[in-house]
């Protein structure tokens, strides 16, 4: 590096500076809050989770690892169940189109909907990207658990 390129970003050092209406989110589990942050936004209709991609989230490739995610689009999807049916649920399947990728310092950002709820099952998709590009689709199957007892 000469003296006249100015210096890189450690993106490691920024505020993940998410974009507007965002929160970080409080109520994750220790799996999702070591992985994290994650945070969310709450809109008319629908619901965002969002990310600022760090290197911890990536593999050696230096982008967002699959598993990543992966654990990212079952939380969305998860939330989606959730604030369909309000039961507590348990993952059984998910199928995942990895279209693009997502690199340090990027904003992933996605959300979920339910396509069918029986009484013992759901069924839910997702979308994630940055900007505008698709980078990851899922859809899964979740178990719709017992209500405890009060």
């Amino acid at each position: 590096m000469s003296k006249a390129d100015p210096p890189k970003k450690d993106i490691e050092a920024v505020d993940d500076d998410p974009p507007e209406g965002f929160q970080l989110s409080t109520t994750r589990g220790p799996f999702s809050t070591n992985n994290g942050p994650y945070y969310h936004k709450n809109a008319k209709d629908t619901f965002f989770h969002g990310l600022r991609v760090r290197k911890k989230h990536c593999n050696a490739h230096g982008i967002m690892h699959g598993g990543m995610m992966m654990a990212f689009a079952d939380g969305l999807l998860a939330t989606a169940v959730w604030k369909e049916t309000e039961t507590r649920t348990v993952t059984v399947k998910l199928n995942s189109e990895f279209l693009s990728m997502a690199r340090p310092g990027d904003w992933v950002e996605g959300t979920a909907w339910v396509t069918r709820a029986t009484k013992s099952v759901a069924f839910a998709e997702c979308r994630v990207y940055v900007g505008k590009r698709t980078i990851f689709l899922a859809s899964a199957i979740f178990k719709l658990m017992s209500k405890r007892p009060t």
